[in-house]
């Protein structure tokens, strides 16, 4: 992320959420705040019997409510998260993009694997019924890269577009690749992350993961940093931010809510997590060289949390590494254990609780969980009030990713 080192400083000035405790950033921070577990049996039709029982699914999310008609018949549902959430970030931004500057603003989005749902019922279509039955829309709604091309088509948006297609960590590489548009003097960019992973050609292939929780009660399921870690369990939705160059931002009268002031990130190889301990405190010490702050000036840390016990006790062992004494005292949240885990959705879930926890004073709780079995000063039971300068978020993929983000809060002019 070299923005600030090219003279142009990305910032945070509006937020989008369509999350499992959620849609919206007042809802999601609500629940966030509050601890509130909303992991639950799957209900999803056609998803009930398998062996996988517990996740986050989005309730009450009415995607006609939101999305025009012939944008939903082309597009999955992960991409109906992914556009509602820009919606909401643009205009919680208070943004209205010139017209006369179409190559002003661009898009990122990043993607595990896409649109499953609507290629699974395309494919029982096809076999079912024949060719002549397959619409025109699975050639592009399954890809990856579908909702970078519909936000961006939606907005009007020219300016440079992307897709990071990765697993879990994605999602704040691709607030990096955004950071680094924004240093080349792109205004803005509309930057997230949404998966939908709860439908059952999508579930079968989850089931190959080791780390998948195949817990039947929803308060077992995901209880990372505990003596009863027994993976983690899915979700769906995500977030959108929407990225300014900050003299852009402070120009227009925008909100600064938060900075994006380093990022790093390494790779250490597929389910090898005794060795993503070196590689995420490579990461933590990347981004914390980029943001020039020192290690005890992190106030607060989003954890990966993966809820396996190797994975736990590495990423323990990492912030041990980096923070040295003072990662038995700094405080460590992941509300995640109260929403589940969306892929590449779940770093931006943490970024954006990063940036409103900062904005309140709070420190939000890690849901389901109580007795940590780890030297770690985990939040827990109830959030807990301080003051919030400076973020770590740090995310890992199942494929071996790992990403650390450095946010601090927002300065008024």
């Amino acid at each position: 992320m070299t923005s600030r080192q090219q003279g142009h400083r990305a910032v945070v000035t509006g937020l989008g959420v369509v999350a499992p405790n959620g849609v919206g950033a007042d809802a999601f921070w609500k629940a966030t705040r509050q601890g509130v577990s909303v992991l639950d049996r799957i209900s999803r039709e056609g998803c009930t019997e398998l062996p996988l029982k517990v996740a986050g699914e989005v309730r009450g999310f009415e995607p006609k409510s939101a999305i025009d008609s012939r944008f939903l018949v082309q597009t999955d549902r992960f991409t109906h998260y992914a556009m509602a959430a820009a919606d909401l970030a643009v205009a919680d931004a208070g943004f209205q993009p010139d017209p006369e500057q179409p190559f002003a603003v661009g898009v990122v989005t990043a993607a595990g694997s896409g649109g499953g749902e609507f290629g699974q019922r395309e494919l029982q279509q096809l076999w079912g019924q024949g060719p002549k039955f397959v619409g025109p829309y699975q050639s592009i709604a399954w890809f990856y890269a579908a909702s970078t091309g519909q936000i961006s088509i939606r907005g009007g948006y020219k300016g440079p577009c992307g897709v990071v297609a990765s697993d879990e960590a994605g999602g704040l590489d691709a607030l990096a690749h955004a950071a680094r548009s924004i240093g080349r003097g792109t205004d803005a960019v509309v930057v997230g992350a949404a998966e939908a992973p709860l439908a059952p050609y999508s579930m079968v292939c989850q089931l190959g993961y080791p780390e998948l929780s195949l817990a039947e009660l929803p308060e077992a399921a995901y209880l990372p940093f505990t003596a009863q870690a027994c993976g983690f369990a899915p979700a769906e939705g995500g977030a959108m931010l929407l990225l300014e160059d900050e003299r852009a931002a402070r120009r227009r009268g925008a909100n600064v809510r938060a900075q994006l002031a380093g990022h790093g990130s390494t790779f250490t190889g597929a389910s090898r997590w005794e060795e993503s301990r070196e590689g995420l405190a490579a990461a933590i010490r990347i981004a914390l060289d980029e943001a020039r702050i020192a290690p005890e000036e992190i106030d607060v840390v989003f954890a990966d949390a993966l809820g396996v016990p190797a994975a736990d006790r590495a990423e323990v062992l990492a912030l041990a590494d980096v923070l040295g004494p003072a990662a038995e005292s700094v405080p460590v949240t992941a509300p995640k254990s109260g929403t589940g885990r969306a892929y590449c959705g779940a770093p931006m879930l943490d970024v954006a609780a990063a940036v409103l926890a900062m904005e309140d004073g709070v420190l939000p709780p890690t849901p389901n969980v109580t007795e940590v079995c780890h030297d770690l000063s985990l939040v827990t039971d109830r959030a807990r009030p301080a003051e919030l300068r400076t973020a770590l978020v740090l995310s890992r993929g199942l494929m071996g990713s790992n990403s650390a983000l450095v946010l601090r809060r927002g300065e008024q002019p």
